[in-house]
């Protein structure tokens, strides 16, 4: 059995469709909407193809007209994508995303998971610092605990429990434009990377009806990761 877990693709339609895995079952881990040109074929194209759906803090603020709460160097941006993103959103695929259930459990070749998209006890937005998680891992009772939200990409254990966040699929705070995923496969988590035509996502938010300001920030976001940002900045 090998699951594809995929997480925070935010609109990039570009990076969704050069995705290289196959796969038995592919897991997406929240926020498929905001920041990107694509809210619309993002949502329908996970709707076609993935087995276990959860639902973000981006989504959630789309589909019920919601802030979703991010860090300040994220306001502005999410503001006007998020006003885009319900412009163009049909109201079938709003539903799509109101419905999406806030945490997921799977069980696979005797493997307990715990799917959401922050952390258990806030599962839209919550965020800890690292020294803080061990008390979440332990509270799901499983044997992985699969996270999104930071998109920073990291698996580690906390005691016996597998600990994963498999990053941002729209490649946004890393250093430069890739894109992020996870597999797991024979019992292990592997965390992987690649590269897409970051050019098409530029070029669509080119023709997004939002402020230049806020088109040069999702640019340097896409390409450097936007170093400027506080490293642990909740998006």
């Amino acid at each position: 059995m090998k699951v594809a877990i995929i997480s925070d693709i935010h609109a990039n339609l570009a990076a969704l469709q050069a995705f290289p895995e196959s796969y038995d079952e592919l897991w997406v881990v929240g926020d498929l909407v905001n920041f990107g040109p694509n809210p619309g074929e993002v949502v329908d194209w996970v709707r076609r193809h993935a087995h276990c759906v959860v639902r973000g803090n981006h989504d959630h603020a789309v589909a019920y007209g919601t802030d979703p709460r991010c860090g300040p160097a994220y306001q502005k941006m999410a503001a006007e994508t998020g006003e885009y993103s319900a412009v163009v959103l049909t109201s079938d695929q709003k539903e799509y995303l109101r419905l999406l259930p806030l945490t997921a459990e799977r069980r696979l070749a005797g493997a307990r998971f715990h799917l959401c998209h922050a952390i258990p006890s806030d599962p839209l937005s919550g965020y800890l610092d690292e020294s803080d998680w061990t008390a979440e891992v332990l509270s799901t009772h499983v044997d992985n605990l699969v996270v999104g939200h930071t998109h920073e990409p990291y698996f580690r254990k906390i005691r016996t429990v597998g600990f994963l966040n498999p990053g941002s699929l729209a490649g946004l705070r890393v250093t430069s434009p890739q894109a992020s995923y996870a597999i797991w496969e024979d019992g292990q988590f592997q965390l992987k990377r690649y590269s897409y035509p970051v050019e098409e996502t530029i070029a669509a938010i080119e023709t997004m009806p939002i402020s230049r300001a806020v088109k040069h920030q999702l640019t340097k976001l896409i390409m450097t990761g936007d170093p400027t940002v506080e490293e642990h900045s909740n998006v």
